[in-house]
């Protein structure tokens, strides 16, 4: 479990496929320090996907990544480098700032405008059709793994509004027209719609 927000950044340092194991990946993430306290087995989230710790060392923490995470995030697409946000899992009793997230990627959206104004920047985000029936205008999404608030949903783009600390503290700062980002969309919003249309359940139109 997560809640979105983002104390640190990585870069990834490298990515190689596992020849014996299909689709399989290998990642190395690069953190700015030495993380205090990681483990091997360890859950944290990298753009958002929840993935296990398998090796600490220095500065790097390395990620066994299937071949279904793979294809359903943006990992595969990233190149050496890229700026990757980094959140460890919520422990029991922490204060929580943002909105349940579980690290569990849905899809992938494209960055399809970017407005920058005063105190502020409008990030517009192309959605699947099949994604966008979970998103609530004022409810929450997790773009890269960031607690987000929707403005608005509009001819299948998601608005959303950031503030300069988060445009400094993420990788959102980084993104262009055209990037692919990942996607979760709100827990709460997928149990109610799983319900509409059972018998007994109050049907969403």
């Amino acid at each position: 479990m997560f809640t979105g927000i983002i104390k640190e950044l990585g870069t990834l340092a490298s990515i190689e496929k596992r020849a014996h194991r299909g689709s399989d990946s290998r990642i190395i993430v690069r953190l700015d320090r030495s993380p205090r306290g990681v483990k091997i087995g360890d859950s944290i989230a990298i753009n958002g996907a929840c993935l296990t710790v398998i090796k600490a060392s220095g500065r790097d923490l390395e990620f066994d990544v299937i071949g279904e995470t793979m294809r359903r995030t943006n990992l595969g697409s990233l190149g050496q480098g890229s700026l990757l946000n980094i959140e460890r899992s919520l422990k029991a009793g922490e204060r929580m700032d943002g909105h349940f997230v579980l690290g569990h990627i849905d899809g992938v959206g494209v960055v399809s405008g970017i407005k920058r104004l005063k105190d502020q920047v409008d990030i517009y985000v192309t959605l699947p059709r099949e994604l966008l029936r979970y998103v609530v205008p004022k409810g929450s999404i997790a773009i890269e793994g960031i607690s987000l608030t929707v403005v608005s949903k509009e001819g299948g783009k998601v608005l959303v509004s950031i503030i300069p600390h988060t445009i400094k503290a993420t990788n959102l700062g980084s993104k262009k027209i055209g990037d692919i980002v990942n996607i979760e969309t709100d827990i709460l919003g997928k149990y109610v719609l799983s319900d509409a249309g059972r018998p007994g359940s109050n049907e969403l139109q």
